[in-house]
């Protein structure tokens, strides 16, 4: 949950940062000071920045942060409604607020769930005070105002924060997210992201430009890029496709001429052009990092799959970005068990992964969601072959994670240190620019005078080994 003393990644105490602790499950829990509102925030960096407009326009209106979900007033969740493993998640957290809240609680929800099955928890929570659409954020303080239960859905599926909207950022002071774009102009046939968020829209590059000036006058060292799909920036605009996402980041690093890390998250694989690649080559201040999601590398499953590469772009991108940028950490994501994934098929993709190795790999078994054109194909694959399917395939990325962190050994890496371990004071935590917070690993820093260190600042840090996903380091 929020907390005002003491930030969740053990960064360097104050007592005016709002931050989120994880509990057990890996829920990231929100809660304003004082006057009687907590927040639950689940799903992707884009809700976790709605929830920051929702307590910004709170904290505004008077509302202050309450440390305990059983002491507020109001419990407000953001609900995920990606899967249906999200949306079960979703549902159980606001039954367990509506379980454990005070008596007098108003327990409200909003996000991507509410706007695409609001019946559906209306049915199960018949206790909510109130449901808020997706793209309804800035409505959070009529929610909690109004006496009666109700609801505000409307036709807005996303909402884009234009900067007349106060936004608090929940994060360690030292990163921030900022998202660019909303909405999707992909029609995979696996996702319904298109039919929750709506259609692609961008901010102006001159309201980005004023966002990351705020964030860097705060203290922010690194700032993450995000949006379904970064490569898009700018199509509802005119812009031409990747042109646009060329275009912002010249002007970013044109206009800005302060030391921070700029992380691109998500870019996919036929986006990823000569141009951008020069843009990351050119200036430091860009993460030689990129989330490229490829999902499969069968062909036959690609075009199932309505994706606009193949097998061989696939490799021809990776082949060209380690060839121009030696040091590139590659994340991706992969789907098994999608309708008419064989042996062979999946036998092909694992095979890839050896030949092919990546730094990190988020696997997702294949969900069937209805709405997504793949629910209406045949073939689809049972579970269990599923299950086996992922285990097998982690099994080897794990192999593979040891592999590739071991050639880190030896290494000396700029690295902003987060703090320290929850385990212990004489280990530290720290991320190099091959790192992304919250779902990559970090460097275990137990060597080095640490007297001088000041969290989320940067520091020389010398690789001293591996533990699983994570690194070892010293402090230079």
């Amino acid at each position: 949950m929020l907390t005002i003393v003491k930030e969740t990644n053990n960064t360097k105490e104050s007592a005016l940062r709002i931050v989120p602790e994880a509990d057990d499950n890996g829920k990231i829990n929100f809660s304003i000071v004082g006057n009687n509102v907590f927040f639950i925030s689940l799903g992707c960096p884009r809700n976790l920045v709605d929830t920051e407009v929702m307590i910004g326009i709170l904290l505004k209106a008077g509302y202050q942060v309450c440390q305990e979900m059983q002491r507020a007033d109001f419990i407000i969740i953001n609900t995920c409604g990606f899967l249906e493993a999200s949306r079960q998640e979703s549902l159980d957290t606001i039954q367990g607020a509506l379980k454990n809240r005070k008596a007098s609680a108003k327990v409200i929800a909003t996000g991507c769930m509410v706007q695409t099955h609001s019946d559906a928890i209306r049915a199960a929570c018949p206790e909510i005070h109130y449901l808020l659409g997706s793209g309804d954020v800035q409505g959070i303080l009529r929610a909690v105002e109004t006496e009666s239960s109700g609801s505000n859905i409307t036709s807005a599926k996303s909402f884009l924060e234009m900067g007349e909207v106060p936004r608090v950022v929940s994060t360690p002071k030292h990163y921030a997210y900022l998202k660019i774009a909303e909405g999707c102009r992909k029609r995979c046939a696996f996702c319904i992201i298109p039919t929750i968020k709506g259609p692609l829209k961008s901010k102006p590059i001159e309201q980005i430009l004023k966002e990351i000036k705020i964030l860097l006058d705060n203290g922010a060292k690194e700032i993450i890029l995000i949006a379904q799909d970064l490569g898009d920036y700018g199509r509802d605009r005119g812009m031409k496709k990747v042109d646009g996402l060329v275009e912002l980041l010249k002007t970013i690093l044109d206009t800005e001429k302060r030391h921070f890390w700029l992380r691109l998250l998500y870019v996919y694989p036929d986006e990823i052009t000569d141009e951008l690649i020069a843009v990351m080559q050119s200036d430091p201040r860009i993460c030689h990092y990129i989330d490229m999601p490829i999902q499969h590398v069968n062909n036959e499953l690609l075009s199932a799959m309505r994706r606009l590469t193949s097998k061989e772009d696939i490799i021809a991108t990776i082949t060209k970005l380690r060839g121009a940028i030696p040091d590139i950490v590659i994340r991706t994501s992969l789907i098994v068990g999608f309708p008419g994934e064989t042996e062979a098929h999946f036998s092909e993709l694992h095979e890839f992964i050896k030949q092919y190795p990546l730094e990190n790999i988020g696997i997702f078994k294949y969900s069937n969601e209805p709405g997504a054109h793949s629910s209406t194909l045949p073939n689809q694959v049972p579970e269990e072959v599923k299950e086996k399917r992922l285990a097998k395939l982690a099994k080897l990325q794990r192999h593979i994670v040891n592999t590739l962190n071991k050639k880190m050994v030896g290494k000396t890496v700029p690295a902003i240190i987060e703090g320290f371990r929850p385990e212990s004071k004489a280990l530290l935590r720290g991320r190099y620019a091959g790192q992304c917070p919250d779902i990559d690993g970090e460097i275990i820093i137990n060597e080095g005078d640490f007297s001088k260190i000041q969290f989320g600042e940067y520091a020389e840090v010398t690789i001293t080994g591996n533990a699983g996903y994570d690194l070892l380091g010293r402090l230079e």
